[in-house]
């Protein structure tokens, strides 16, 4: 082939899509103006969805909710289907475990999954306020892309897991033991997540900053 100055054809790697938002019913976006050196912790949360890589071309989806303001993740959640339960299953773990306040603003992309009525229910349950990002604006959501981005660097380096079990204590141990723990962020000042958290809790003789929403 090389003689001959032929090159062979490559499939294109498929990569499935993790947003739909096609029918879906539009939200304001809540997040855009607000200052976030004013925010307490769990007033905003974000959330996205990704796909993983599992042997044999199969694959698993990672839905998450992070804190904006401290970057520690909160709720999380793995299934080999990418559904409205996969989402909802993230936030009422996230909120569980207290860390979703009360009138929090929850900001995602335009998937249908946020758009569905189970997902819209939990709101009416809890009081939380929904936002999402404007059409085609990759940037609305950018904190969450930007914490896949090093998930997969990080945890993957471009690799595959054995199967959906491996991947989810594979995910436990990043998350829980080394990105919410140990992993210094320059945008926190150098502090891990809890770190940053812990600090906003006694900064000024242990009252926490107020949430200006």
């Amino acid at each position: 082939m090389t003689e001959e100055n032929l090159k062979a054809i490559h499939p294109k790697t498929f990569k499935p899509k993790t947003t739909d938002s096609k029918g879906t019913t539009a939200a304001p976006n809540l997040v855009a103006e607000i200052n976030l050196s004013e925010c307490a912790a769990g007033k905003i949360i974000i959330g996205d969805i990704t796909y993983i890589r599992l042997r044999g071309g199969k694959f698993c989806y990672l839905a998450m909710w992070q804190d904006k303001v401290t970057r520690r993740i909160i709720g999380w959640s793995l299934e080999l289907e990418m559904t409205a339960g996969l989402v909802i299953s993230a936030l009422q773990k996230a909120k569980g475990r207290g860390l979703v306040k009360a009138g929090a603003i929850i900001h995602s992309d335009r998937g249908s999954q946020y758009a569905s009525n189970g997902f819209r229910q939990l709101f009416q349950q809890s009081g939380f306020r929904q936002s999402i990002s404007g059409k085609g604006n990759c940037y609305d959501n950018a904190q969450a892309e930007s914490f896949f981005s090093r998930f997969k660097a990080e945890l993957m380096e471009n690799g595959v897991f054995e199967d959906i079990q491996q991947a989810r204590s594979e995910i436990l141990s990043y998350i829980e033991g080394y990105y919410n723990r140990v992993r210094l962020h320059s945008g926190l000042g150098y502090k891990s997540p809890m770190e940053f958290e812990q600090e906003l809790q006694t900064k000024n003789g242990g009252i926490k900053r107020q949430f200006f929403v």
